[in-house]
């Protein structure tokens, strides 16, 4: 069943446009990239790291304890790191970076919507040598003050260090702080904070005063003011994937990229709008007068691919959701 769900997704995938936001493969780092590792079928949550220039960390949404580097400028898994000392994961949904340099993961999920009384996260320093390795994990007992529920986003300030978990709910969910200091010892209790939309991954900015949230057809970029949400939000040009799932953004903030589950899974960069990189500089013609880029203009068979492209995906989205739900009840 779980791989007639990807199929589906993938399939709806294929009839949809880049829209403008694709980038070349291979040739630069933190630019669209396709994973290549077979193991990696449900790419769940998306880290830049902060050690290593264009490597992205990522994990299946399952139980083996693994995460993976994936080198943005060539798809290929350039280490994969095996936790020890976190027991066996139940549903790991997402992974971030602390500013302490160390790499946060989510073992969040729960299926039938509080049917555990707690979850976990694990930690660890991000390693400063890429290849594959064994690296000790520190795990915290979560709970939630307003009872168990589902979530897939994991986030943690890159200031304070604070840890926020965004519950998922097709009608809205909750984001909920953790204590100042995650404890090892005891159990850390989240509160409630804020209200989010249909969230399926999350990312602060690099400087800390933006929070993305992404659901499977769009997501909202919001100020971070005092530990909440600062207004309604801002659409970013989220693409359309078959299992939109993760989300980060680049380590110099210029952009988002966004990653969806599936075997060779595709991740798409998307500019933030007026946000230029530190290094990008404009191009000049001949003569010295500056080069505008080219931008292939959309006829009308392309506008109506993109109209049937959301429809399929819409379709199969809620077809995703109908079948998981029919799962969790047998």
């Amino acid at each position: 069943m779980r791989s007639a769900l990807c199929a589906l997704g993938a399939a709806a995938a294929l009839v949809l446009l880049p829209a403008g936001h694709a980038r070349a493969e291979g040739q630069e780092p933190d630019r669209d990239f396709t994973i290549e590792d077979s193991r990696i079928t449900e790419s769940s949550g998306l880290a830049a790291s902060r050690v290593h220039p264009g490597i992205y960390w990522t994990h299946n949404d399952q139980d083996a304890p693994l995460i993976y580097g994936i080198d943005s400028r060539t798809g290929k898994t350039v280490a994969t790191l095996t936790m020890a000392g976190v027991g066996t994961p139940r549903d790991m949904e997402a992974i971030a970076v602390g500013p302490d340099g160390d790499l946060y993961v989510g073992d969040i999920g729960d299926n039938l919507d509080g049917s555990w009384d707690h979850v976990w996260i694990y930690r660890f320093p991000e390693p400063k040598t890429l290849k594959d390795q064994t690296v000790a994990a520190k795990q915290y007992v979560v709970k939630y003050a307003d009872g168990a529920r589902n979530a897939e986003a994991l986030m943690v300030h890159p200031k304070t260090g604070r840890v926020y978990i965004a519950s998922k709910n097709e009608d809205g969910g909750g984001l909920y702080a953790g204590p100042e200091r995650l404890s090892s010892s005891g159990t850390n209790v989240f509160r409630r904070v804020d209200e989010v939309p249909w969230v399926t991954d999350g990312a602060f900015s690099p400087d800390g005063e933006r929070l993305v949230l992404r659901g499977y057809f769009s997501a909202q970029e919001y100020t971070w003011k005092d530990g909440r949400l600062g207004g309604e939000g801002t659409a970013v040009g989220a693409p359309f994937q078959g299992q939109a799932e993760s989300v980060t953004y680049t380590p110099d903030g210029s952009a988002l990229m966004f990653g969806s589950e599936g075997r060779n899974s595709r991740v798409v960069r998307v500019e933030r709008a007026g946000v230029e990189p530190p290094s990008k500089k404009p191009t000049e013609a001949p003569g010295g007068a500056p080069k505008s880029p080219s931008v292939t203009p959309a006829g009308g068979g392309e506008n109506g691919n993109v109209t049937v492209g959301f429809l399929v995906l819409a379709g199969a989205t809620v077809l995703v959701v109908g079948l998981k739900r029919l799962l969790r009840k047998g």
